[in-house]
């Protein structure tokens, strides 16, 4: 079975990858970043232009008729740019909530289980993980007069703390929640690649002690370690955008986190002091890196759907104490 991208794929990847660098190139993204996040409706606009939401509706409702797979392309792209705004929310409502396919209308999720909701300023429609509908109009607004700001650790993501929505009580409730956990690792998977290249980008230009840092054989491995963890994760996250199944959407969003989370830490460690500044970007990957990885799928989650999937494991004794222990029954012993 063939598993590479089709030409077609890579041209949907490369049409992207050209459009973000045009509507979201990192002057606006640093733009963003001061005026403290939230989303914009014009590069929203854009992007429902681009076909971004509407991807994956049949072409007769006015969509472009494409996949899964190719929607994770998409959102790689997406987190190799620090793309904001609650995109993964807005691909799922399209074609269920007016406006969403053509980025005329922002949806945000209301995941339940204490967690905050992204971008609810701007939204107007709240999806609600579990199957529980989704929140507009009136029902909206009262919802939103009840949030409270809380602080976000990145600054391209409001968080509001809100309560009185109804959401899934379960882990993975179906497949808004597989589709959600699947697109937000791939947008994990852009983020760690992305920060690969930052990391060998800078090791190759900057020098110390007279030759360039990626010369010493401690940044070598780091860089390798990144390497190392992208690529797992990629042929994860496109096998499971292949199979749809859950259990490989687990892994995927799991070993997605992994790489995001330790390759814009690693990044960090390989830009030194510089690293740790404003003016950077490698901490914006950072921040956003956590702050996915606690959405949609977490960690914990994941890895109970995978144990759950191993089936019931029988307890082996092992070691010289248990082996003393059948020894003495075997001779009559208590």
């Amino acid at each position: 079975m063939d598993f590479q991208l089709s030409d077609d794929q890579r041209a949907l990847r490369s049409g992207m990858r050209d459009l973000l660098g045009a509507v979201f190139d990192r002057d606006r993204m640093r733009a963003a970043v001061e005026r403290g996040g939230g989303v914009d409706r014009g590069l929203w606009r854009q992007l429902g232009a681009a076909g971004f939401f509407a991807l994956r509706l049949p072409e007769d409702a006015g969509g472009v008729g494409l996949g899964l797979p190719e929607a994770v392309l998409l959102f790689e792209e997406a987190g190799r740019a620090l793309l904001p705004g609650p995109l993964v929310a807005t691909h799922l409502a399209a074609g269920v909530v007016k406006g969403a396919a053509e980025g005329a209308a922002v949806v945000t999720v209301a995941e339940g289980r204490g967690r905050p909701v992204a971008d609810l300023g701007g939204a107007d429609a709240v999806l609600v993980a579990g199957g529980a509908g989704v929140v507009t109009g009136e029902r909206l607004e009262a919802f939103a007069a009840r949030a409270v700001p809380v602080r976000s650790m990145d600054p391209l993501t409001p968080l509001h703390r809100a309560e009185g929505l109804t959401g899934a009580t379960e882990a993975y409730p179906g497949a808004l929640r597989r589709e959600g956990a699947l697109l937000t690792a791939a947008e994990q998977l852009g983020s760690a690649a992305r920060t690969t290249e930052m990391a060998v980008q800078h090791a190759g230009a900057r020098e110390q002690f007279g030759a360039p840092v990626g010369s010493f054989q401690a940044v070598k491995h780091l860089c390798a370690d990144m390497l190392a963890r992208t690529e797992p994760a990629r042929s994860a996250v496109y096998a499971a955008a292949v199979t749809g199944d859950p259990v490989e959407i687990a892994a995927a969003k799991l070993l997605a986190d992994e790489a995001a989370v330790r390759n814009a830490r690693d990044c960090l460690q390989i830009h030194g002091g510089m690293g740790f500044t404003w003016e950077a970007d490698v901490h914006l990957h950072l921040k956003r890196a956590w702050l996915r990885a606690a959405r949609w799928l977490t960690a914990a989650e994941a890895e109970e759907i995978l144990a759950a999937d191993l089936g019931p494991v029988r307890l082996l004794c092992s070691g010289s104490a248990a082996l003393g222990r059948r020894a003495g029954r075997s001779r009559g012993g208590a």
